[in-house]
């Protein structure tokens, strides 16, 4: 049996809510994410994992700040010093968009420290490839439609449909693959990359654009014993139940406020030839509080607010948002400033309004619309709207006149 550290989607760049830590430096956001980091590996070594594997998306970006660099570094080089091997998949946040250009952490692979060891492309690792760990692993790292096409199906016909041929050039490159494993051996097939059936935050499945969607069947094969995966942020199990676990970890912290109702955190599996037991472990991450607000009238417009909000010591330390929707007659009454006082203790805070006007005119009682033509309401909505010249009334009188000829003449 192996114990494995699965987790995927660190994104430690984020810094989008907060300010700068004062001690280090950094965002504050950053710092969260790199205490989730810090969390992970302090289970890595606590735990005495035998191999860990990281399923991709170090930063937010391809071309990552060298503090950003320095902090991932200090790390992945504590898991090194502990003599952890991992394994580094390159994710789509990490890879160049030119096939010249060093990928995110290009440095892993230029200055190779011990047991870290960087996938880049398709690959197939034995136990000699992970420092003696009795495992092998069955790698995809991040693919492009062009990449996979030029590397594998160079001979392939234009007319055929790309996607096809990526499903058919992996599933073949794969099939080929598991016949060469050492059957005494367990499995583990790791890859960033999205599994159609699968959710993101928004419940939405993952459908067929520019991502290559790989069939559940390709990765759900019984000669797996675990399937690590990384590239969508919700955790989830897509063959729960059945051999192998087909597994997201989950990114290690919310992106923003589309993530607010996910846990975050990362896979603890034991691995044997033809069963595997995993739990996930969920990471101490800061809240994310959503509000929303709906006016009406103009009767007690800021009592109707903060009735609708907690105290505001609930909030400390939380990434608030409230969302405000009104006519937008009521615009001067709502007292923003009143509203960021009760949010002051939140870590960052978010004021959206959504002013609305009146979807449609009120004609009044001594008005039958069914029996108007469409030039007399349009005459109607002019003056409700408030446009007292009366040459500029005719003027778009006369143009939507024309417009509703023309319109009845096609």
């Amino acid at each position: 049996m192996i114990k494995l550290l699965h987790f995927a989607d660190a994104h430690i760049d984020m810094a989008n809510y907060g300010q700068h830590d004062a001690v280090t430096g950094l965002p504050q956001r950053v710092v969260d994410f790199l205490k989730s980091l810090d969390f992970i590996v302090d289970t890595a070594i606590s735990e005495k994992v035998d191999l860990v594997i990281f399923a991709g998306d170090t930063y937010r970006d391809r071309s990552p700040a060298p503090t950003f660099q320095r902090e991932w570094g200090k790390r992945i080089m504590r898991l090194s010093r502990a003599k952890i091997p991992t394994l580094l998949l390159i994710g789509n946040h990490d890879v160049s968009p030119s096939q010249y250009r060093a990928h995110a952490i290009q440095e892993f692979d230029t200055l190779s420290p011990d047991y870290i060891h960087v996938v880049s492309s398709l690959k197939l690792l034995s136990p000699k490839d992970l420092d003696g760990v009795p495992v092998q692993v069955v790698a995809i790292p991040w693919i492009t439609r062009s990449g996979i096409l030029a590397s594998l199906t160079a001979d392939s016909s234009n007319e055929e449909n790309p996607q096809e041929l990526i499903e058919k050039a992996l599933s073949d490159w794969l099939n080929q693959t598991i016949s060469n494993l050492d059957p005494s051996l367990p499995t583990i097939l790791t890859a960033h990359a999205s599994i159609a059936g699968a959710k993101f935050g928004s419940e939405k499945t993952v459908k067929i654009g520019r991502d290559v969607v790989l069939p559940p069947g390709l990765v759900a094969n019984p000669a797996l014993d675990y399937v690590a995966l990384g590239h969508i942020h919700r955790y989830q199990d897509l063959n729960q139940g059945s051999h192998p676990p087909v597994v997201y970890p989950g990114s290690i912290e919310r992106v923003d406020f589309g993530e607010i109702n996910e846990g975050k955190g990362f896979i603890i599996a034991e691995i044997e030839k033809g069963q595997t037991n995993y739990r996930w472990q969920q990471l101490p991450i800061r809240r994310f509080l959503d509000y929303w607000v709906e006016l009406d009238d103009l009767l007690g417009v800021n009592e109707k607010i903060m009735a609708a909000l907690p105290a505001s010591e609930e909030l400390t330390d939380a990434i608030a948002r409230l969302t405000l929707v009104y006519p937008s007659d009521l615009e001067t009454l709502i007292d923003e400033a009143r509203i960021h006082e009760h949010f002051k203790s939140a870590f960052a805070f978010q004021l959206v309004k959504k002013p609305i006007s009146e979807a449609r005119t009120r004609l009044g009682d001594s008005f039958e619309a069914s029996s108007m033509s469409p030039a007399e309401l349009l005459e109607v909505y002019w003056k409700q709207q408030h446009i007292e010249d009366k040459a500029e009334r005719d003027r778009l009188q006369k143009l939507a006149e024309e417009i509703i000829v023309q319109s009845q003449t096609q």
